[in-house]
């Protein structure tokens, strides 16, 4: 999920609530001793592309080392989020009642969206939801010294983020955006919809006409400019993203996104929408099992393509397409995930925190952010109460320390 792919990272809300819950810091290492000249050579490359110098001096001249900047793009989570984790804290009934409520709240500018764009207005809200929390979360690394930071120390495709770093320097220089306001991800991500910056050059639309494509402070912009995103990347309105289906027992077909057929070939395998009803329809899908055999299983159309190209996954294109769902009045999903340790909410995570500091194990602040600490505090009361020592934060060990489900 943290890959950097097609110019997208994971969305602020999920890299916040699986990187930096309770990171250990490290020490400064000796090679932060060569960040100066190199920021100086970016700050020149920056002025010879056409940014300004007073401010590339400003964005660039008082660079210090970013320990979490360079830490977080070199690393990946200590442990693989089961879809099933992964679900729940970003599809909880919070997001979803927060969800409903902002559609009402703006529903004359999500129509207009859905009009002008082409983009169902439930999935740019999902969207929203799930890249910044409805504009909450949008990270607090200052893109222009943290993509310093990475470009210098990190070893990581040390070009393509000095480019985005030179592309944000130069949305600033257009006057879209105020110096101040690049503040996101470690690798450049920024507004309410998560934009890179050469995306942001590419796509960003001014749909509140005030001749600025601000996606930090307009939500008229940021929710356009995420349906112009997925506009471009194929989304027909005339499609859904797809539908949950019962998967007989003894199927043995084509299984992936991309191995299409059309609904009629789907119907003669065996396949039916979940509640028993015949899947219907001039058009064709993919069978997705993000969970095996043994889970849900989807049909998912073109549309679901369009949702997994912003941020190159499965799992997020799924919760995407089924908080649209959520958002549109539609209940849970009917069939169960495979295992006997459901994933926890957000706000179960924070109860789990405050059970483990009530319980002695010293994770620092309860903050909700699982990270390699409270990973660590888990598996020894796991251990405690006789449980599998996973890290996860889990149904069994919530449980196990008095939380209810």
């Amino acid at each position: 999920m943290t890959a950097i792919r097609s110019g997208r990272t994971a969305p602020v809300a999920v890299l916040v609530a699986l990187m930096t819950g309770g990171l250990l810091t490290m020490p400064l290492p000796a090679f932060a001793a060569s960040l100066q000249p190199c920021v100086d050579s970016i700050r020149r490359d920056a002025i010879a592309a056409g940014v300004p110098r007073q401010l590339a001096d400003q964005a660039l001249g008082n660079v210090g080392y970013d320990e979490k900047a360079v830490r977080f793009s070199r690393t990946q989570p200590e442990y693989k989020t089961e879809i099933w984790d992964y679900m729940a804290f970003l599809v909880d009934h919070k997001r979803i009642a927060d969800g409903r409520a902002l559609m009402k709240r703006h529903q004359t500018l999500l129509a207009q969206v859905q009009k002008n764009i082409g983009v169902d207005r439930h999935i740019v809200a999902a969207l929203w939801g799930v890249e910044t929390d409805y504009g909450r979360k949008k990270g607090d690394f200052f893109i222009p010294h943290a993509l310093a930071n990475v470009v210098c120390l990190s070893g990581r495709r040390a070009s393509y983020f000095k480019g985005e770093l030179i592309t944000a320097l130069k949305i600033v220089a257009a006057g879209d955006l105020h110096l101040k306001d690049l503040y996101g991800s470690w690798a450049g991500a920024f507004g309410q919809t998560q934009f890179m910056p050469s995306t942001y050059r590419r796509l960003a639309v001014d749909f509140d006409g005030n001749g600025r494509k601000d996606l930090v402070h307009s939500k008229a912009d940021a929710l356009a400019s995420a349906a112009n995103y997925l506009k471009n990347a194929g989304w027909n309105n005339r499609l859904p993203w797809g539908f949950e289906v019962y998967l007989p027992k003894d199927y043995r077909g084509p299984v992936g996104r991309k191995k299409r057929a059309s609904l009629a070939t789907w119907a003669k395998r065996g396949l039916t929408h979940i509640n028993g009803a015949p899947v219907k329809g001039n058009y064709s899908a993919g069978l997705l099992l993000p969970a095996g055999r043994n889970g849900p299983a989807f049909l998912v159309t073109r549309n679901f393509d369009a949702l997994y190209s912003y941020n190159v996954a499965e799992s997020y294109a799924l919760a995407i397409g089924h908080l649209s769902d959520r958002l549109r009045g539609h209940g849970p999903l009917e069939a169960k995930w495979p295992t006997d340790d459901p994933g926890l909410s957000r706000a179960q995570r924070l109860d789990l925190q405050k059970r483990l500091l009530l319980n002695g194990y010293d994770i620092g602040k309860a903050d909700g952010l699982i990270g390699p600490v409270t990973q660590a505090a888990i598996r020894k009361a796991e251990i405690r109460h006789g449980l599998q020592p996973t890290g996860r934060p889990g149904t069994k060990i919530y449980r196990a320390l008095g939380g209810s489900k």
